[in-house]
């Protein structure tokens, strides 16, 4: 049975508390936000409340905060600052919506596009399984989620965001015995001898950087492809059990010309034995973001001194 409380003073204790919350609707259920990521959009669900005080929405800072029962009631009283923000409600529920993730594509560094969208990939199916376990994440999920601990692939070597918006784990600083595992099955399934070997000497010393560096060196080749593109098609066909995002007809439909027209496109590229891969770029479905649903295709160049380059067009 899911400890919806557990979760909240997990939250809490992280200093975080974004309701999505609407002075006007006063609604009789109040949603706070849990994980939200491109894989799966959780919450924590307040029902039948009443509030009092005054909710800063873009407060950042300390919280205080204590929850106490008043008869039916449970009372939940935090602090942003000096100001305070009090629910009362009756019960504590979770929601949580899964999407497709595979396509996912955000390019908000330069060089290596392909990689870093691959350690996106694997961090954001890592927190699904860490912060909601397996009713929401597959076997095989929580498989290749173990390469977030493996630093020639993660943050360690092609970080997806720019170093402000790092969150570090000090466990993923050093190559994992499951994440070794899990490389070695795959270098095993491509029949990629030389990644073997320096997989087997990584194992020896997993917080070595110079292997590190050494094994990121390879997966940016074009003889150890097989290994990253298998990853990601892995990952693909998993999340295709979950649905895509609604925006609402009028963007559902223009989101759909855009993929036809990148479809599109593909095919004549591979008509010139060009490689490409279609990737999108979404907004949350429950809240507005910052972020414009995009459309791109990753296409893949010639052999620069072996190494594989991928250059980014946005489909308009």
């Amino acid at each position: 049975m899911t400890d919806t409380f557990a979760m909240l003073q997990e939250l809490l204790a992280q200093d975080q508390f974004e309701l999505l919350f609407s002075e006007e609707e006063k609604p009789e259920n109040l949603r706070l936000v849990y994980l939200m990521n491109d894989a799966v959009e959780s919450f924590l669900v307040f029902q039948k409340v009443r509030t009092t005080g005054s909710y800063r929405k873009d407060y950042e800072g300390e919280l205080d905060a204590t929850l106490s029962r008043s008869g039916e009631e449970y009372v939940l009283s935090v602090w942003q600052g000096d100001s305070v923000f009090t629910i009362f409600f009756e019960e504590l529920a979770l929601e949580v919506h899964c999407y497709d993730y595979g396509e996912t594509g955000h390019f908000w560094v330069k060089g290596w596009e392909y990689l870093r969208r691959l350690e996106y990939l694997i961090a954001i199916v890592r927190d699904k399984c860490d912060y909601l376990g397996e009713p929401y994440c597959s076997g095989e999920e929580q498989k290749l989620a173990a390469l977030a601990d493996f630093p020639p692939l993660n943050y360690c070597s092609y970080p997806a965001v720019p170093e402000r918006y790092l969150v570090r784990r000090e466990e993923a600083e050093g190559a994992s015995p499951e994440a070794l595992e899990v490389m070695t099955e795959l270098a095993e399934g491509a029949g990629d001898a030389t990644l073997l070997r320096a997989l087997w000497l990584y194992r020896k010393r997993p917080h070595s950087v110079l292997i590190r560096k050494w094994i990121a060196g390879m997966l940016r080749k074009w003889a150890h492809a097989g290994v990253v593109d298998t990853i990601c098609v892995r990952l693909k066909e998993e999340s295709r059990r979950y649905p895509r995002r609604s925006f609402g007809p009028q963007e559902d439909a223009r989101l759909a010309g855009l993929l036809k027209m990148s479809e599109q496109q593909k095919a004549a590229l591979e008509k010139e034995k060009i490689t490409a891969e279609v990737v999108r770029e979404e907004r949350f479905a429950a809240a507005e973001d910052g972020i414009e649903n995009r459309v791109y295709l990753m296409v893949y160049g010639k052999k620069t001194r072996g190494n594989r380059i991928c250059n980014v067009k946005e489909i308009q």
